[in-house]
């Protein structure tokens, strides 16, 4: 018998069982793409360790989503794979549906992925090094090739794809106030960095935001999905970290009919989320209040908006264990040492009943599994469970 730890769903069971209908909802960026393995600029090294089924890192994350059995699971670093046979539907035949050391296979019957901007080439000079044109740096998202750190969506329950929106073209200057990069760290001038030509082009999304609605029943429930670029790895200028502000800002202004007026989809339709909607915002944010550093006020907004809950925060044991000195490590999704992962629920609809981060201290079953990006991820697979409650 399968003993549990802290950040494991297992140990939610027990005490308490709710009357009604109880799903569980998760995020994990599995860093799953094809340099991972060897490739060059493409995906294929990844498509044939998913056609193999044999690869022990992609079995090692089969077996974490079939320890936790989410009801509803983002992908985040999934290549994109426009052959969903080649891609997410591989991963699901031949690691998820197989038992992975004596765990429980798990089926997802409906699966959703979409092209996202990491590798998109534009024909600019938007990293400043003197070639326009050139990957990773000028890419509407940083990457290597088009849909590297892609993301993908895995469901038991059905998807309602007709009612999907995405928000991957969305222009980045379309956000009234947005942190276009200036030429000063911290500088809110418009003027520096990218040329008026480059600022009328440049997406938002570092990868994509998605909306999309799970129907679980009579419930809808909403899964905005997306993967900010993370706040570093620029200069005074800090154009990921005010991009990186601005992708999660954009959740934030969606929740509510005033503040959403400015955002149209990929067809064009305008306006967020309709009022009174359930949902669950998730993925890797890139941003904390507390560690790393991301603009606070980016993530903070999110977390203080009214409509979210925040009053509750996933913990594991390992994540204490790894950063013992950091007061706020409990509470780490990443081995660096940061809250970086997000499952964000509407108080509309929906009573969070457990959470957690699946990350076994040294001394518990399955810490093997963890034991570094190698042996899984650099991430770890956060979790909530969810009461819908009834309308």
């Amino acid at each position: 018998m399968l003993a549990a730890c802290a950040g494991d769903p297992r140990t939610s069971n027990s005490a308490y069982q709710p009357q009604g209908q109880v799903i569980s909802v998760a995020t994990f960026n599995v860093s799953l793409d094809g340099p991972s393995f060897g490739g060059e600029n493409s995906s294929d090294a990844l498509k044939a360790q998913l056609a193999s089924g044999g690869n022990l890192r992609i079995r090692n994350i089969a077996r974490i989503i079939q320890l936790v059995r989410p009801d509803v699971l983002l992908l985040n670093e999934f290549d994109h794979i426009s052959d969903l046979e080649a891609g997410l539907g591989a991963f699901s035949k031949n690691y998820l549906k197989v038992s992975q050391q004596g765990t429980q296979p798990i089926d997802y019957r409906y699966l959703y992925t979409e092209q996202v901007n990491s590798g998109l080439v534009t024909d600019l000079d938007l990293d400043k090094n003197g070639v326009a044109g050139q990957l990773p740096g000028d890419a509407q998202g940083f990457g290597h090739y088009p849909g590297q750190y892609g993301m993908a969506i895995l469901s038991r329950f059905p998807i309602e794809l007709d009612k999907v929106r995405t928000f991957q073209r969305f222009l980045w200057r379309d956000m009234p106030e947005a942190l276009r990069p200036g030429a000063g760290y911290g500088s809110d001038d418009n003027e520096g960095w990218y040329t008026d030509a480059e600022w009328s082009r440049l997406r938002l999304s570092s990868k994509s935001h998605w909306d999309v609605p799970i129907k679980v029943n009579n419930h809808r429930i909403h899964i905005l999905a997306s993967h900010p670029t993370p706040p570093v790895f620029d200069g005074a200028e800090d154009r990921n970290g005010k991009r990186n502000h601005d992708e999660i800002r954009f959740w934030r202004d969606y929740l509510q009919p005033e503040t959403s007026r400015y955002i149209y989809d990929d067809t064009g339709k305008r306006g967020g989320l309709p009022a009174g909607s359930s949902f669950v915002i998730a993925g890797d944010l890139n941003a904390s209040i507390v560690d790393g550093e991301a603009r606070i006020e980016g993530i903070a907004g999110l977390l203080g908006h009214s409509l979210v809950n925040n009053f509750f925060k996933p913990v594991s044991r390992g994540g204490a264990e790894n950063k013992p000195w950091l007061p706020h490590a409990n509470t780490h999704t990443a081995t660096w040492g940061i809250r970086s992962d997000y499952v964000l629920p509407s108080h509309h609809g929906l009573q969070v009943l457990s959470s957690g981060v699946f990350w076994p201290a040294m001394n518990e079953p399955d810490h093997d599994l963890v034991t570094s990006r190698h042996a899984s991820s650099d991430h770890r697979l956060v979790w909530i469970r969810l009461l819908l409650k009834q309308p």
